[in-house]
Parts: structure tokens; sequence; C-alpha cells
């Protein structure tokens, strides 16, 4: 990620679209639940393609093309290909499209194993695995240049509108390096770790949430991925002293953020010691 080197032409309004891969739309509705922000950000920008909002033009040119959703298809390959050229810049918003999201858990199993799950969900005749799959989920940037990314789980208005602006006047989308633990501490909440012995992920997540989950009297499950400095070893020390088997923790963090590599590198090698 680096700051814009590509000036966006202002003599015309810089154009945008929206794009959707798998994913539940979480990061999409971002946008359109605040009516108000997305009907200024119109008086700005033309946005030509958004499926969920309306205009549909998928490989219009545009000067941002915002990313939401993981790769799972080989029709999923060639589309973001086809949006990549398209675009001066792209930003992936979410964690399906910054680590493969809650669906890259299928990279932890085979083919045989996934069937055996679909039969215990859907009806015999529903066929989840089709061909064209692909045998694993992936992000965005796994196939093509990523220039700017936006965690989170889903992310938020603010956050979007920000980075959308902040790109469109040349500054680099600002990022939430502390973690959740850092926005409990300002804002006077109890550690459930403490208080409660539950095990939570806030000391290695970045915050971007606004500790929703702790204010709850809950742990944090790790929306936001893992924070810049992330002490992985001593998180996983202090839930083996909580109780946790090593197969509790890997689960802990084989979650929404699974495929980042401070949470599935560094955990498989600390638990495997």
């Amino acid at each position: 990620m680096s700051t814009p080197d590509k000036l966006i032409n202002f003599a015309k309004r810089p154009k945008i679209a929206v794009h959707k891969f798998s994913s539940c739309d979480g990061c999409q509705l971002a946008l359109i639940n605040d009516a108000v922000s997305l009907l200024e950000l119109a008086t700005m920008v033309d946005i030509v393609h958004f499926a969920e909002a309306g205009p549909l033009d998928e490989f219009a040119e545009v000067d941002l093309a915002i990313i939401e959703g993981s790769v799972n298809t080989h029709h999923d390959v060639h589309r973001i290909e086809m949006v990549r050229a398209k675009a001066k810049y792209v930003l992936s918003v979410g964690a399906c499209a910054l680590t493969g999201g809650i669906q890259a858990l299928r990279n932890f199993t085979d083919e045989k194993e996934l069937r055996h799950w679909q039969h215990d969900v859907y009806p015999e005749e529903t066929e989840v695995i089709i061909e064209g799959d692909l045998a694993t989920a992936k992000p965005i940037s796994a196939y093509v240049k990523v220039d700017f990314e936006l965690p989170g789980c889903p992310i938020n208005t603010g956050q979007i509108l920000r980075a959308i602006r902040q790109i469109l006047f040349g500054v680099e989308p600002e990022k939430n390096v502390d973690p959740v633990c850092t926005t409990c501490k300002h804002a006077g909440v109890t550690c459930v770790m403490v208080a409660k012995n539950e095990p939570c992920l806030g000391p290695v997540v970045a915050d971007g949430c606004d500790a929703i989950c702790p204010k709850l009297g809950r742990g944090c499950y790790g929306c936001y991925g893992p924070a810049k400095y992330a002490n992985m070893d001593a998180m996983i020390a202090k839930l083996k002293e909580m109780g946790l088997s090593d197969e509790q923790i890997k689960h802990k963090f084989h979650h929404i953020n699974s495929q980042a590599i401070t949470f599935h590198g560094v955990v498989a090698r600390t638990i495997s010691q």
C-alpha cells in the first residue's frame, strides 16, 4: 500500500465502481445504509457501477474500483482481472476481500469433507460445490495488484467514505494500527479476560469497530484482522493459561480472517510447538 502516485483528473468528475465477489454484501451495505452520505458522495463522483444500488456497467473505465468479497471461481478470476485492467486504483474492502473471509475456512479441508458438511446442512439435491469452483477461497490481492485495503467485517460507513475522499485527494487511507484493547482502556471498558475469564482477541486485533464486543461484555473475535504490532506468542500463552486447548486456540484464529498471515502462519507455528 502506498500514497496515490497517479493524480485523479478533477476536470471531469471521478468515476467509481463498486464490485461484489463472494461475500454477504455487508460492506456494500455500509455505503447504502447511510443514504444522506451516499447522496453527498454522488455530488462528488459518478458512480457508474454498483449493482446493489442500481447502476450497471461492470467493466467501465473508472478512477476507483471498490471490491468486496473473495475469489472462489475461475469466473471470478476473469472478472477481477478485467476490473483491475479498467481501474486506476483498486480498493479492497472487508475481511473477504483482504483475507478470504469466512468462506476461506474451506481452505483447511478437502472436497470430500465439504460434501459431507453440505449434506448435513442442505437438501440432498443441493450441490454447493459446482464445476468451475477453485480449490480455495482467496483474497483479491492473490490475483491482482491492490492499491489500498480497508479491513473489517463489515467495514462501517465512516470508514469507506473517509477512504474514498482520501484517495480522491491523493492521500493514502488511514489505517488502524492500535489493538482493540486501546479503545477499551480509553473508554473505561472493563477487560472481559480479567473480570470474566473470557477469551478475548483484543490484544492482537486491530481496532476499527470501537470495541463493540467488549463494550457488550463479550470477547473480541477478530473482525478487523491482526493489529500491526500483535504479539501472537504472548496471546497464545495467555489463552493456554486460561485453559484453552491447542484446538480451541486454533479455532479462535481460524475464523473471519483465517488467511491473514499473522493468524494463519504464526498460530500454526506456535501451536505445533
